[in-house]
């Protein structure tokens, strides 16, 4: 029997959650009415506004009717990964859309902006609301080492959009980078999966300690691609005089790449660090 649940609504995540889904409506409404642009950076807007929306109701239909737990699910993983990849999306096409598709006198553009950054504030007002505090029991993804999985596998998505699929096959020492961003990404994404399907208890060994040990091997390998990436793509390659301000061209993707393997350094460092706290010295108190 299906019952309804009246409090999700009125709890303050419900109603940043109902907020979201009036805002990011808005958001793509106002988009749409200026019409449709065949260019990737407009599809990812679109893309995230519209996903960001789908899956928040989603969220909400589930909860109001109790069916959240009724499915195989981690429910409170779900939502926290969700929040936070919601967050660096929207993050994403704040920046993205003004830079590329407004204007001074383009109004509709420049209110799908606003609102844009009004859902981004949202999403990571949710995620400060569902993360797990110090001392709650919680689900993984809802802890700040589980939030920055999120985070490292959402970057390591930027890097491999601005990769060129011409240029790192000439390389080995591109090429290991390449081999870096994917080992990395894909074990983070298995531990996303893994922990919202339940399956963590299908590890070989302590989950903690398995995730500790893959942390320290990732700093090390995020390390030499932070070295070799730049020495490799920048050598006795300047910037094009073809590359006109305010037009991304492929030699800005490069720099894009240096940044962003340098950001989920910085990710990984955090991660390890955290995880080691917990490992040897709350888990031993």
């Amino acid at each position: 029997m299906v019952t309804l649940d009246f409090r999700t609504l009125t709890v303050p995540v419900g109603i940043v959650r109902i907020l979201e889904l009036i805002l990011t409506c808005i958001s793509f409404s106002l988009v749409a009415s200026v019409g449709n642009r065949a260019e990737s950076f407009w599809t990812w807007c679109m893309f995230t506004w519209c996903l960001c929306f789908c899956v928040t109701f989603l969220i909400l239909f589930l909860e109001f009717f109790s069916l959240s737990s009724k499915l195989p699910i981690s429910w409170e993983d779900f939502t926290a990964a969700f929040a936070m990849l919601a967050t660096l999306m929207v993050l994403a096409a704040s920046i993205i859309y003004p830079r590329f598709y407004t204007c001074s006198s383009c109004s509709r553009q420049i209110g799908a902006t606003v609102t844009s950054c009004l859902v981004f504030i949202l999403y990571a007002v949710e995620v400060g609301l569902t993360r797990a505090k110090p001392g709650e029991l919680s689900g993984f993804l809802s802890t700040v080492p589980g939030l920055l999985k999120v985070l490292e596998a959402f970057v390591a998505c930027i890097i491999f959009i601005c990769l060129d699929h011409h240029q790192y096959p000439s390389y080995p020492g591109l090429q290991w980078c390449v081999a870096v961003y994917s080992i990395c990404f894909i074990f983070a994404l298995l531990v996303i999966i893994f922990t919202v399907c339940r399956l963590l208890s299908l590890f070989p060994a302590p989950f903690d300690k398995v995730l500790t040990a893959c942390n320290v091997l990732a700093v090390l390998m995020y390390l030499t691609a932070v070295v070799i990436w730049p020495l490799y793509s920048f050598r006795n390659n300047p910037r094009p005089s073809t590359c006109k301000a305010g037009v991304l061209c492929q030699w800005d993707n490069l720099v894009v790449i240096s940044f962003m393997t340098s950001f989920n350094l910085g990710a990984y460092i955090a991660d390890t660090i955290y995880s080691c706290r917990l490992v040897f010295f709350v888990s031993r108190t």
